[in-house]
């Protein structure tokens, strides 16, 4: 293990928090204080991973993790202090994660851990495993790591790109929630879990999916979701 991680957030004392535990557990970490030595490390270092918190003097962690979409696909996970539904839509819309404060700084770690695995799982190739899907105008390319939708690129996080890659690799199966729950996290599902829905909403929404009567990305009430052939 040599991840390397950038941490960024203003309150030093968090940040080197941060920092402490993330070396104890053999990461790499690069830490700045503000979004504008943010982006020069995010330009000129190698990352795997990246920590942000959304209020910073300079710029927010929405616009540093715009940057980053626009040409890597390392896992991102939002630090804040917000709470409120609209917040962690906001987070969850251009983010991997969320993460609010206070927290603990050893879930911190496991949510890394977690993030760092489904984004291993799913860059590693596989002898003989498909590489590409075709489906009623949508094209899905792991190599890339890019979804096309009648022509247009749609512009995934890393997660929304794993939830849609299973359920294409599973297409005409109906995958519970348990199921792609532990699949794209790796972790054991636990009840009252509405990580899965709030993705699928937001992966939806992207592909411009009718609510009522989507194309793509089905819900079998009480079961699960599927992909029709």
């Amino acid at each position: 293990m040599n991840e390397k991680i950038l941490v960024v957030d203003d309150e030093k004392e968090l940040a080197d928090l941060v920092e402490v535990y993330l070396k104890n557990d053999g990461y790499t970490v690069y830490k700045c204080y503000n979004g504008t030595d943010a982006l020069k490390c995010i330009e000129s270092t190698s990352l795997d991973l990246a920590i942000l918190d959304i209020m910073l003097p300079d710029m927010d962690g929405y616009q540093i993790c715009q940057k980053i979409r626009e040409k890597f696909y390392y896992p991102v996970i939002m630090l804040t202090a917000k709470v409120e539904d609209g917040d962690k839509i906001m987070g969850l819309s251009v983010a991997d994660d969320y993460i609010t404060k206070p927290f603990n700084p050893l879930e911190m770690v496991a949510r890394v851990k977690a993030q760092l695995r489904q984004y291993m799982r799913y860059n590693q190739p596989h002898i003989n495993e498909c590489s590409e899907y075709e489906i009623r105008g949508m094209t899905i390319r792991k190599n890339s790591h890019k979804c096309i939708l009648f022509g247009k690129e749609i512009p995934l996080t890393p997660t929304e790109f794993s939830i849609l890659w299973y359920l294409c690799e599973n297409q005409g199966k109906v995958v519970s929630t348990e199921e792609l729950f532990e699949a794209v996290w790796g972790e054991k599902y636990l009840d009252n879990n509405n990580t899965v829905m709030a993705h699928i909403g937001r992966l939806r929404e992207k592909m411009n999916e009718r609510a009522k009567r989507p194309k793509f990305i089905k819900t079998v009430w009480g079961v699960g979701y599927t992909i029709e052939k």
